[in-house]
């Protein structure tokens, strides 16, 4: 049985889907006014390990994961100094800015960035879910869960015009990140650290009242023409395509506060129950001991890794050796050692192609209860490696196990194996097909030289090779 750490719980819970055999993951998502860099990725990879893992035991997985193409502030954490919540200082809208320095629509840039964001996760072998709802699509949903709870009294009308939640309203709130209300410091940016558009500091925007000047991202409502608070999104679509009760929800761990506790307060508000039945967090990833930042120069993409030559697949491996509540210091050097360690797999893979072999279900069942346990997959990952090494076990027996554990680790390790061999009539020797993948792992990377090379030593072999639409022929020489 799946089991995971429910930041709710403080502990490891099993995972029971409230609908036999059914497993519901929402997952946050981007805000498409930039790239995704490397450690937002490790965080969407969070719900595809988690759906593989489920797929394994023969559950059914519903993803529903939101594109935020509606913008929020690029301060509205909500936060001021030492905890404090200081919603009043936001600054400016993230995709009204980008589309200002771009020069272009706000929702034009959304769909450049959201295009760019599937494609990424595309080349990590990140399943795509089965809803992908962007915000700007889904106002009609937000509108009408905001009338829902204004209605039930957990929401008021501002001085300001704009909709607020009560955050009194509720009496749990805190209980993801152990932050009460009674705990919250007022910010600094009002008189006396008070907004004195809400009736209570900690309450925040469900709706936020437009200024003349915004003529991008508003829409016209009861309440006049707005624009969604940064919460509401999640709800609506939570509750639309997942309905009242979701088992996971992910995100990471910089959401815990204030995003997820405030969107668990108004998604059991509008319902009346506890909706999301396990929170679970990943933890942050640095690059070369730094915290990525646009300012710092470090930040990384999953395009970067293609312009040095490096499969997107070895990112994901090198994710695969850490945990992912583990707070992680990646470096091109780590990602470099997942690439060299991701060729070799798939070289040794390759040979299953031609030399049908038995499973080692032994280590496929090892493999799965390691990434049922909290997924454990670093640990997985090392002793993977290990039966790799094992001398004592035949290279076939290796190729079809890693094959078959590929289904977890989303490695894609038969990539070069059903085009590599198109035909031959003859038994072909362990050594000789693992020539054949290193060949065809060579024409990928586009290596001609050392594809040469290989071609050569095959010949002294006695073998010959010839490149085909499709594929590399191979046979053996005859004198």
């Amino acid at each position: 049985m799946l089991r995971l750490y429910d930041t709710a719980a403080r502990a490891v819970m099993p995972i029971e889907p409230a609908e036999s055999g059914h497993l519901r993951i929402y997952a946050c998502g981007p805000t498409v006014y930039r790239d995704a860099h490397v450690g937002n990725m490790r965080t969407f990879l969070l719900p595809d390990l988690i759906a593989r893992t489920a797929h394994a035991r023969g559950l059914r997985v519903t993803i529903t994961q939101n594109i935020t193409d509606v913008g929020h502030m690029l301060d509205d954490t909500g936060l001021g100094s030492s905890g404090a919540v200081d919603e009043g200082q936001q600054g400016e809208d993230r995709m009204l800015a980008a589309a200002d320095s771009a020069g272009g629509s706000a929702l034009a840039i959304a769909r450049e960035f959201e295009a760019r964001f599937v494609a990424d996760c595309e080349r990590l072998g990140i399943g795509a879910p089965k809803h992908l709802p962007r915000a700007s699509e889904c106002i009609p949903l937000m509108i009408a869960l905001i009338g829902t709870l204004i209605e039930k009294g957990h929401a008021y009308i501002g001085g300001d015009g704009s909709v607020y939640f009560d955050a009194t309203s509720v009496s749990d709130y805190g209980a993801i990140s152990g932050n009460r209300l009674d705990a919250l410091k007022p910010g600094h940016r009002f008189e006396g650290g008070v907004d004195p558009n809400k009736r209570f500091h900690a309450d925040w925007a469900l709706w936020k009242r437009a200024p003349h000047s915004r003529t991008q991202l508003v829409w016209d409502t009861p309440w006049g023409i707005g624009f969604p608070g940064w919460h509401i999104e999640c709800t609506a679509m939570l509750l639309e395509f997942l309905g009242e009760s979701v088992d996971i929800h992910t995100g990471g761990i910089d959401l815990r506060f204030p995003h997820h506790e405030d969107e668990r307060a108004q998604t059991n508000a509008a319902v009346g129950q506890d909706v999301v039945r396990h929170w679970v967090h990943g933890e942050h990833l640095l690059f070369e001991g730094r915290k990525m930042s646009k300012s710092a120069g470090n930040v990384v993409l999953v395009e970067d890794l293609v312009t040095r030559g490096i499969d997107p697949r070895a990112l994901r491996l090198a994710f695969l050796q850490t945990h992912y509540r583990t707070q992680v210091d990646l470096s091109w050097a780590a990602v470099e050692a997942a690439a060299k360690l991701l060729r070799k797999w798939r070289q040794t893979v390759a040979i299953a192609t031609w030399q049908p072999s038995h499973v080692d279900q032994r280590m496929v069942n090892q493999v799965l209860e390691m990434f049922e346990d909290d997924l454990t997959t670093a640990s997985a990952i090392v002793v993977l490696r290990q039966f790799e090494k094992d001398e004592s076990i035949d290279i076939s027996v290796k190729a079809a196990t890693l094959a078959v554990c590929d289904e977890l680790l989303g490695l894609d390790l038969t990539m070069s194996q059903p085009a590599t061999l198109l035909h031959t009539a003859d038994v072909v020797p362990d050594d000789v097909a693992a020539l054949l993948a290193q060949r065809s792992l060579a024409r990928d990377s586009r290596d001609w030289a050392q594809s040469d090379v290989i071609r050569d030593e095959l010949a002294t072999l006695g073998w010959t090779v010839t490149d085909e639409a499709g594929g590399q022929s191979l046979r053996r020489s005859r004198n």
